[in-house]
Protein backbone atom coordinates (compact mmCIF):
# COMPACT_ATOMS: atom_id res chain seq x y z
CA UNK A 1 0.00 0.00 0.00
CA UNK A 2 1.47 3.61 -0.84
CA UNK A 3 1.69 6.40 1.69
CA UNK A 4 1.75 4.47 4.94
CA UNK A 5 3.90 6.48 7.61
CA UNK A 6 5.21 8.97 4.96
CA UNK A 7 4.52 13.02 4.91
CA UNK A 8 2.46 13.83 1.62
CA UNK A 9 1.89 17.08 -0.06
CA UNK A 10 -0.90 17.52 -2.07
CA UNK A 11 1.00 16.09 -4.96
CA UNK A 12 1.90 12.74 -3.15
CA UNK A 13 -1.12 12.03 -1.86
CA UNK A 14 -2.95 12.06 -4.92
CA UNK A 15 -0.38 9.74 -6.89
CA UNK A 16 -0.96 7.29 -4.15
CA UNK A 17 -4.35 7.44 -4.20
CA UNK A 18 -4.35 6.46 -7.87
CA UNK A 19 -1.63 4.31 -7.30
CA UNK A 20 0.67 5.91 -9.53
CA UNK A 21 5.04 6.01 -8.42
CA UNK A 22 7.37 8.27 -8.33
CA UNK A 23 9.02 6.49 -10.70
CA UNK A 24 6.04 6.44 -13.45
CA UNK A 25 6.79 11.01 -13.12
CA UNK A 26 10.03 10.77 -13.09
CA UNK A 27 10.24 8.98 -16.75
CA UNK A 28 7.42 10.72 -18.13
CA UNK A 29 8.98 13.86 -17.00
CA UNK A 30 12.63 13.47 -17.23
CA UNK A 31 12.88 15.44 -13.52
CA UNK A 32 15.40 14.08 -10.69
CA UNK A 33 14.13 11.92 -8.34
CA UNK A 34 15.60 13.76 -5.40
CA UNK A 35 12.85 16.75 -6.87
CA UNK A 36 9.99 14.38 -7.19
CA UNK A 37 10.58 13.06 -3.74
CA UNK A 38 10.35 16.63 -1.92
CA UNK A 39 7.82 18.16 -4.00
CA UNK A 40 5.50 14.42 -3.34
CA UNK A 41 6.62 15.05 0.95
CA UNK A 42 7.81 18.39 1.92
CA UNK A 43 5.02 21.14 1.93
CA UNK A 44 7.42 23.93 2.02
CA UNK A 45 8.94 22.58 -1.62
CA UNK A 46 7.26 25.04 -4.38
CA UNK A 47 8.30 23.57 -7.95
CA UNK A 48 9.36 26.16 -10.36
CA UNK A 49 7.36 27.37 -13.04
CA UNK A 50 9.48 24.88 -15.65
CA UNK A 51 8.77 21.92 -13.29
CA UNK A 52 5.48 22.55 -12.48
CA UNK A 53 4.52 22.28 -16.44
CA UNK A 54 6.63 19.15 -16.98
CA UNK A 55 4.55 17.36 -13.70
CA UNK A 56 1.32 18.85 -15.18
CA UNK A 57 1.39 17.46 -18.73
CA UNK A 58 2.65 14.30 -17.19
CA UNK A 59 -0.45 13.91 -15.05
CA UNK A 60 -3.09 15.20 -17.88
CA UNK A 61 -2.32 11.87 -19.19
CA UNK A 62 -4.44 10.28 -16.55
CA UNK A 63 -6.82 13.21 -15.57
CA UNK A 64 -7.08 15.72 -18.70
CA UNK A 65 -8.29 18.24 -16.01
CA UNK A 66 -5.58 19.12 -13.43
CA UNK A 67 -4.78 22.16 -12.73
CA UNK A 68 -1.73 23.66 -10.80
CA UNK A 69 -4.23 24.79 -7.78
CA UNK A 70 -4.71 21.22 -7.11
CA UNK A 71 -1.44 20.96 -6.49
CA UNK A 72 0.15 24.28 -5.19
CA UNK A 73 -0.68 27.60 -3.80
CA UNK A 74 0.32 29.91 -6.57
Amino acid sequence: MFGIGKRRTKLGKWLDKRGITQAWLKEKTGLNKNTIGELTSDEERSPTQKTMKKILKALREIDPNIKSDDFWDM
